[in-house]
């Protein structure tokens, strides 16, 4: 029985996520806040950054952020998810317990999947949309048109290897959003430029739009 949750309809202006991983706690904020005033509005914390919930919990102040947390691994994760006031949770596995706590909290859940018979599971256990992932090593935009062939009702959300230059590609084949960790955060976490993030910021939104 296929049971996926409603895709939020912020995915239909801002079809990019942006992967925050570690790299200088004090960088963080600074970091979410730019993308943010780029347009990049889901942001996902991981949780082996440190400060992630912490966060969160501020991000979700500002009113226009979509901030969950990534790397949920654990029922916990997902528990600190919701405390801090995430709205969804980011795993790169499909976990049926983190899928009932997910649930539970009322919280999005986008769990990882590179098969066929993965993501048919991700969906029928409540994805709100499924991680292909590694999405590059799995097939690229190539397996996402083919995966939505016989499955065009399941979201399919690519992250792992995904650059820029890769977004309308995958776009074309189906997605509804990508996820892009360092090709589109650079150095911004370390300390980096936070105008050329912005950049880049802008150039992946555009490339999920165009057409």
């Amino acid at each position: 029985m296929t049971i996926g949750r409603p895709v939020p309809a912020s995915f239909a202006v801002s079809p990019v996520v942006a992967i925050l991983r570690g790299g200088d706690p004090a960088a963080l904020l600074p970091t979410c806040e730019a993308l943010l005033d780029a347009g990049v509005v889901h942001l996902e914390l991981t949780t082996n950054t440190e400060g992630w919930a912490d966060a969160i919990r501020i991000l979700r102040a500002r009113g226009d952020a979509v901030v969950g947390a990534g790397t949920v691994l654990t029922t916990d994760d997902v528990a600190r998810t919701a405390d801090a006031g995430g709205t969804f949770v980011v795993s790169p596995v499909t976990d049926e317990a983190i899928a009932a706590a997910a649930a539970e909290a009322g919280l999005d859940w986008y769990p990882g999947a590179a098969t066929p018979t993965e993501i048919v599971r991700a969906w029928d256990l409540g994805a709100t949309a499924v991680k292909v992932f590694p999405a590059r090593a799995a097939g690229g935009p190539g397996l996402l048109a083919d995966v939505r062939a016989p499955l065009p009702h399941i979201p399919l959300m690519p992250t792992g290897g995904v650059g820029i230059a890769d977004i309308a590609a995958y776009r074309d084949a189906g997605a509804i959003a990508v996820g892009l960790g360092s090709p589109l955060l650079g150095d911004a976490l370390r300390g980096g430029s936070l105008t050329a993030l912005a950049d880049r910021a802008r150039a992946a939104l555009a490339e999920a739009t165009r057409g």
